[in-house]
């Protein structure tokens, strides 16, 4: 691993969170919540964690219903999917296959998601265009 394996993934989140925001209110906290639902399955058709990929893909798909209505229950359900992570880093299959490293990245990609997640998931562009209006810089 080298220092591309760790920026490489936050800027994953990074563009994850510059496409969502595109999405209005209030279809983009639905996005999330079927996006989150389906990361919490992902690691299913590996199943190299026999049962607990089941148990984990209910917890998190609880989480992301909860989180149709309450943004903090999203970030908890990307932060629940960080720690599986590392544990199929350390322990299991990676999320590809084909790319042994794969869950390290997902580990460093979901807390950027959380983090945005918590903070309400507000659309990047509403700020670009606040400042903008402020500082007559932007239009």
């Amino acid at each position: 691993m080298n220092v591309v394996s760790v920026v490489a993934p936050v800027v994953v989140g990074l563009v994850y969170i510059a496409v969502v925001s595109v999405v209005p209110e209030p279809g983009r906290q639905k996005v999330n919540a079927v996006v989150l639902a389906g990361a919490g399955a992902a690691y299913i058709s590996g199943g190299s964690l026999g049962l607990w990929e089941l148990t984990f893909t209910t917890v998190v798909t609880f989480c992301a219903y909860r989180g149709l209505t309450t943004y903090a229950w999203l970030g908890v359900g990307w932060l629940l999917h960080t720690a599986w992570d590392v544990v199929h880093h350390l322990r299991g299959d990676p999320i590809i296959p084909e790319l042994q490293h794969s869950s390290f990245g997902c580990a460093i990609c979901d807390p950027v998601i959380a983090a945005w997640m918590f903070l309400g998931a507000p659309s990047i562009y509403r700020f670009r265009s606040a400042a903008g209006r402020s500082s007559g810089v932007l239009r």
